[in-house]
């Protein structure tokens, strides 16, 4: 296999344009009193999952934000981490087209479910969820 060849024209990398800037990465909850202030807001329970959703106030930071968590319950450590896996990859995903700006969600692994549910009914039951919390589904 050859290298690729230098471009022709005489332009090097530094030259062409650069990377976007903008990152598809969620900010994450870390702190406590984050997940505490949520657990006092509303909540909506799915069969894979529980999402809660806090509407920040407006001198805090702005964007969404979002946290995970999965209690002992759910299993041991390697069932913990897969079932927070999952809820990242789902949240990755719905979240920038179906979150709301000023907003944290926390969404809260279940018992032998978050696991073993299939990924794609996971996606659509945080779809569900946003919009029975955003109120447009009752």
């Amino acid at each position: 296999m050859t290298p690729p060849e230098a471009p022709m024209d005489g332009q090097t990398a530094a030259q062409r344009e650069p990377l976007p800037v903008v990152s598809s990465r969620l900010t994450t909850l870390k702190n406590r009193p984050d997940f505490q202030r949520a657990t006092r807001s509303p909540r909506v329970a799915m069969p894979g999952f529980i999402l809660q959703m806090r509407k920040r106030s407006p001198d805090e930071a702005e964007g969404m934000r979002v946290g995970f968590t999965c209690s002992k319950k759910v299993g041991n450590a390697v069932a913990r981490n897969r079932a927070k896996r999952r809820l990242r990859e789902i949240a990755r995903l719905a979240l920038p087209d179906h979150g709301r700006d000023g907003m944290d969600y926390v969404l809260i692994g279940r018992q032998g479910a978050t696991a073993s549910i299939p990924f794609s009914q996971l996606q659509a039951d945080l779809i569900k969820a946003l919009d029975i919390l955003h109120g447009k589904v009752k």
